[in-house]
């Protein structure tokens, strides 16, 4: 009896511990998400300013060039922009957005930008398109930095609290 008391301390300590791991991870894999964001930004950057490229062809080129749930949604806006529904370019924007923000593994308020990015994106000049990409591109950069400067605490904080919490539920449960 007390061996199976021990093994389900080892289980529930092991099996708390992976999930702060996990949640660890998760951090990680985020801040990997908008640094990709970042550089397709950058890249859209270049096919609209210096390829002079129609934004659908841009994003196109920068999602086939890229990997990931971004690629793939800027390959889906770039198909609708082809299509010409008579849809808006934010509108597109907005709704492939929702479609994949959840596994672009986006917060609420990077959403939000990224939304208002493309409310802007669509219908000014060059000039005012190269500025607009610039200000969201610095407000990934502070996003990004944030991210990198807490990983570390974040990450030892994850998992320490899921191992503690595991030898918690084990004194409680035994």
């Amino acid at each position: 009896m007390i061996w199976l008391r021990i093994a389900g301390c080892v289980l529930v300590t092991t099996s708390c511990g992976a999930l702060g791991v996990l949640k660890a991870r998760q951090w990680r894999i985020h801040r990997q998400m908008l640094e990709r964001l970042r550089r397709m930004v950058y890249l859209l950057r270049g096919e609209i300013l210096y390829a002079m490229s129609p934004l659908h062809e841009a994003l196109e080129r920068v999602g086939r060039k890229s990997d990931g749930p971004a690629a793939v949604w800027f390959c889906r806006m770039a198909e609708r922009l082809r299509r010409q529904d008579g849809e808006t370019f934010s509108g597109i924007w907005k709704e492939e957005l929702d479609r994949q923000a959840k596994a672009m593994l986006l917060s609420a308020r990077e959403q939000t930008e990224l939304a208002e990015f493309g409310e802007h994106l669509g219908y000014l000049d060059v000039g005012m398109q190269e500025r607009t990409i610039a200000l969201y591109l610095e407000q990934l950069d502070l996003a990004i930095g944030f991210l990198r400067e807490h990983e570390p605490e974040r990450t030892r904080m994850c998992t320490c609290l899921g191992i503690m919490g595991g030898m918690f539920l084990s004194v409680l449960l035994c």
